[in-house]
């Protein structure tokens, strides 16, 4: 037999971890939803069952991120790299260029992707700083002509996140959130489309969060295909097609499971004290431990590290492994270490981290 759950620290970057609550609730209902002797998976997306699940989805994530009735919410697939060309394809015009931010490898894809589509500019760029650092409000520079600005509010693979968002005023602000979103407080009234891959904070993976401005679908491209039209989800309640029923059941779990604990601010504190946990290791370390992101743009989502020597960091990653912690390899596009603390990671699992990571140094140092 393998390892009981309670014996494994799961740091997985997506799709992670998952509240132990809502996976036992789905486990309850698995067979049989609300007495209806079918599974979620089952059901018809028309079901009056099944639009129950839906709606209450979509009423939490307004309640939680405290999104105004002006904004239209979407339940879409495809991850994030649908949004990469769902975005300029609806809102790129031709005579119109889209400026973005780079931070990143995820920011740079939904660059190139963008360029596909049409004319695009970089804002403000850290690709010389190694991705090490979030722009300084300063260096971003948006232009009244600008289609929209597109950011990444946090990388996974180098561990940096937007402390504050930029104030690009007339311009539409577009937000990537897919490691971030429920992790924190926002004022959703800054930003003309959000969107989000529901596996870091929200819930499994398949199903995709859209959150956009409905005024702003009013300008959007209608010469490409319906199923690419934010207008035509938003029409149809994101029933136009087949939804990921069960993504989107489950999400709703782990939306109720977030309203228990306290909302977004109590997952903001979590975030805080677990991510001070982990950087507190290293800051202590005296170099054993090597933090990547520059300390003003650490990511409370994603904390990267290296150790001391390449071959000591592969005996903490084997370790570690063996320890029961999982996911602690860095992104293979860079190595190194990396703890993703997402919003169902507990304390007690970051403790446990923590702990491991001073008994290896006095061990090892």
């Amino acid at each position: 037999m393998g390892k009981a759950r309670t014996d494994v620290h799961n740091f997985n970057a997506g799709p992670a971890a998952l509240p132990l609550e809502a996976l036992e609730q789905a486990r309850e209902e698995l067979l049989n939803y609300g007495g209806s002797g079918m599974s979620v998976m089952e059901m018809s997306h028309r079901s009056a069952a099944y639009e129950a699940i839906h709606n209450r989805a979509e009423e939490l994530l307004r309640e939680l991120l405290a999104i105004p009735e002006e904004y239209s919410v979407l339940f879409l697939q495809g991850g994030a790299s649908l949004q990469f060309a769902m975005v300029p394809m609806n809102f790129l015009a031709p005579g119109r260029t889209a400026a973005y931010v780079l931070t990143g490898s995820w920011a740079e894809k939904a660059y190139k992707e963008a360029q596909t589509v049409g004319s695009v500019r970089v804002s403000a760029s850290t690709k010389d700083d190694n991705f090490r650092r979030i722009p300084s409000l300063d260096e971003v520079r948006t232009e009244p002509g600008d289609a929209y600005l597109h950011i990444t509010s946090n990388e996974t693979i180098g561990g940096i996140q937007w402390q504050v968002f930029p104030d690009t005023g007339a311009v539409p602000l577009v937000a990537d959130m897919s490691s971030d979103i429920l992790s924190r407080p926002l004022d959703v009234r800054q930003f003309g489309l959000i969107y989000a891959g529901a596996q870091k904070n929200l819930g499994p993976s398949g199903v995709t969060v859209v959150i956009v401005r409905t005024d702003w679908l009013e300008q959007a491209a209608t010469n490409i295909p319906a199923i690419l039209r934010y207008s035509t989800h938003a029409k149809n309640r994101s029933l136009y097609n087949t939804p990921p029923t069960f993504a989107i059941y489950t999400l709703g779990l782990v939306l109720q499971w977030v309203q228990r604990q306290g909302g977004v601010a109590a997952m903001q504190r979590r975030s805080e004290e677990k991510a001070a946990l982990l950087y507190g290791v290293i800051d202590e370390s005296g170099g054993f431990y090597r933090g990547y992101a520059e300390p003003a743009s650490r990511s409370r989502m994603n904390v990267t590290f290296g150790l001391v020597t390449p071959e000591l960091e592969k005996a903490f990653l084997e370790e570690a492994k063996q320890a029961g912690f999982v996911g602690l390899n860095g992104h293979r596009s860079v190595g190194g270490c990396r703890a993703s603390i997402y919003n169902a990671v507990s304390l007690d699992d970051c403790r446990a981290l923590a702990e491991f990571m001073r008994d290896f140094q006095r061990r090892r140092g």
